[in-house]
């Protein structure tokens, strides 16, 4: 991912990740990378075999892990209801992408992959209600949440 220029501005708790985790369904991933070896192509598919539905978001793209690709979160039909949105895409990309998922209304939370940390983006989700994480792995809070849990 791209180099890191801001320390994040606070992040929940694990237990309010578990709650993310726990609570959503459908993840739209933006930056799903069809290559097998990306980390995007890696975690989407993780989470895909978690039981999460994975809807891909990444222009020039027909079909990554067997569902279909939009190229933005404003292609994507009103019946797939979006949970979380999932970001790979460098910190100066981010804000874009959450003003997208606030305007879709059904989004719970924003998560920004390792790396990926953009303050006022995160602000602005919180000021809508949404959940955010920044700069965590969704696949490895996944993997700590189950380990956890045993």
């Amino acid at each position: 991912m791209a180099e890191q220029c801001e320390i994040p501005a606070g992040n929940p708790d694990s237990p309010e990740i578990d709650e993310v985790l726990k609570t959503v369904k459908t993840i739209a991933v933006v930056g799903l990378s069809p290559k097998e070896d990306r980390p995007s192509y890696r975690v989407a598919s993780y989470l895909q075999a978690q039981g999460y539905r994975i809807v891909p978001v990444r222009p020039a793209a027909d079909q990554i892990l067997g569902e279909r690709v939009y190229g933005d979160l404003s292609e994507i039909p009103d019946d797939i209801t979006i949970d979380m949105v999932d970001i790979f895409r460098r910190p100066d990309e981010v804000m874009p992408i959450v003003e997208a998922a606030i305007a879709r209304g059904d989004v719970k939370a924003v998560w920004m992959q390792e790396g990926i940390v953009n303050n006022a983006a995160r602000e602005a989700a919180l000021a809508k209600g949404l959940s955010v994480v920044m700069d965590r792995c969704a696949m490895k809070e996944h993997r700590r949440m189950r380990e956890e849990a045993k």
